[in-house]
């Protein structure tokens, strides 16, 4: 069972920067035992805290991770994969590289195809993919989004290592999503990790539906000019 402290570096994680009484409510303890975890997890290295001032009255004390508590995430065999990227880009160059991110594109593309195959209508599919993303350990999760259509958000990047050794793999991903939610659907790419944001998230819209052909008007019979 999860201890609160580590509650409290899970949330900090899939949430972002909170302030303690944020916290305590998504916890459902006190502030004050809040604090006491915050305090220990401050002495650990893992949590630290900006103070914001906004008009009269004390700062609000706002609480996130530090880039140690971000390596107790895991980056699936972080080492490994770069070890295996860097041996097939001495071996076959390049290309080599973008051919292994091919398949490997190619591949999940169609487990996802499979996995999502009764989910039907746009939000079905995101809510879907935000499962599979998320049994994958990329923390998924989704939400309509307020200027239309809906936002997955990846509060975490199991091959974080990996992506920034090849940033192939973040291109890929972007495409596996554009090819399993169809068509029809625009998909941009609003936070990313690498870029230094806390997540990747993902804007994705349905795109209008493309008017009918306009009716052919059938040709006049004889000359078209006036006699």
């Amino acid at each position: 069972m999860h201890t609160p402290a580590d509650r409290i570096l899970f949330q900090l994680k899939s949430r972002g920067p909170a302030e303690t009484l944020g916290l305590a409510g998504a916890l459902n303890i006190s502030r004050q035992a809040v604090l006491q975890h915050l305090e220990r997890l401050v002495g650990d290295g893992l949590v630290c805290h900006r103070d914001e001032r906004r008009g009269v009255g004390r700062p609000r004390r706002i609480w996130s991770l530090t880039p140690a508590a971000q390596a107790r995430f895991p980056d699936t065999h972080a080492q490994l994969t770069l070890e295996m990227l860097a041996a097939v880009r001495a071996e076959f160059g390049e290309a080599g590289v973008e051919r292994m991110i091919a398949r490997r594109e190619t591949a999940t593309a169609e487990s996802y195809d499979q996995a999502m195959a009764d989910a039907e209508g746009l939000e079905a599919r995101v809510a879907r993919l935000a499962e599979i993303r998320t049994a994958e350990g990329y923390m998924a999760d989704w939400s309509p989004d307020p200027g239309g259509g809906f936002l997955l958000v990846e509060n975490h990047c199991p091959i974080c290592a990996a992506a920034a050794a090849c940033q192939g793999f973040c291109r890929a991903e972007l495409m596996v999503f554009r090819q399993v939610l169809g068509p029809g659907v625009e998909i941009e790419r609003t936070d990313h990790i690498l870029a230094g944001a806390r997540r990747c998230a993902y804007r994705i819209t349905a795109l209008p539906a493309p008017p009918e052909a306009a009716a052919r008007t059938p040709a006049a019979s004889g000359s078209p000019f006036p006699r």
